[in-house]
């Protein structure tokens, strides 16, 4: 960042000065529009909700095209041919609620990662990898899973299973791992259940999701909707120490359904011994 010489006033489009004050320094950046690059030279200033402001010098060197109705600029200057790129390039406008939403995680998480990750936060994080990605949601606070969102439309047939990708990757806190469980809603209204549920802290590529439609009848996931949920949950890292012996417990080294037979002569022990113990106490009595 650089002082400017001579601090320039701003002014409206009907002559009046505006409120965000004069330009006081400068700065050059790099500056990309789409597939457009170029290094920049910006006057800095408090813009409120805008992040820059492209004055009618540039739109006459670059000469790009305007189309309002798609909402999109299409470079086809000289200069921007030669210099930056080798075919004519179209830069998409997106809504600004959109715009303001993406700055704000990606200086969330340019925050975190200056202040380094410790074992004591738990808190996971997220990486956008296309446009279509979204963050994982809660509907309230005291909801244990994030609801994970499908970026591409998908069929399901009935019987049937598909993997649906989030267009994210995310980063697990230290001794946790993300359990991918099926949302209930889903489940009852249609029995999609989700398979391979396991994400390794170490996994850090683009999150997918395998559903699997139990019913009778196709099932079409849209773009946007609310597939699994991600559940993050602790585990013990530690490498598991070889012993000769275990602990001693009831059913030993008993095999499957060994607790159901156990339990049944509990069970069985347990209803003559009240009647024995009554009957005593009845003969005392009277």
């Amino acid at each position: 960042m650089i002082k400017a010489k001579n601090p320039r006033e701003v002014y409206l489009a009907d002559g009046k000065p505006s409120a965000i004050g004069p330009d006081t320094h400068m700065t050059k950046v790099p500056m990309d529009i789409s597939s457009h690059r170029e290094l920049a030279t910006f006057q800095l200033a408090y813009l409120g909700n805008a992040e820059v402001i492209l004055r009618i010098p540039w739109f006459r060197e670059q000469n790009p095209t305007i189309d309002r109705n798609y909402k999109r600029i299409i470079f086809h200057s000289e200069r921007c041919t030669t210099l930056c790129l080798n075919s004519l390039v179209v830069a998409y406008a997106i809504p600004e609620e959109n715009a303001l939403e993406e700055n704000l995680i990606t200086i969330y998480f340019k925050l975190h990662a200056k202040k380094g990750r410790t074992a004591n936060d738990q808190s996971f994080r997220v990486k956008t990898l296309s446009f279509e990605g979204n963050v994982p949601t809660k509907r309230s606070a005291k909801e244990a899973g994030h609801d994970l969102y499908g970026i591409e439309g998908t069929d399901l047939l009935a019987r049937g299973d598909a993997i649906v990708g989030t267009g994210i990757a995310i980063g697990l806190p230290h001794n946790t791992y993300g359990r991918i469980a099926p949302r209930s809603s889903l489940v009852v209204k249609h029995p999609l259940l989700t398979n391979a549920g396991v994400i390794n802290s170490d996994y850090g590529s683009d999150l997918k999701v395998v559903l699997a439609n139990l019913g009778d009848q196709p099932y079409r996931v849209e773009k946007g909707d609310r597939i699994p949920q991600l559940i993050i949950e602790k585990i013990d890292n530690r490498d598991p120490p070889e012993v000769t012996q275990l602990d001693n417990t009831k059913r030993g080294d008993q095999r499957f359904w060994s607790s159901n037979t156990t339990m049944d002569q509990e069970v069985k022990g347990q209803s003559t011994q009240p009647q024995i113990q009554i009957n005593e106490i009845s003969a005392k009595v009277f």
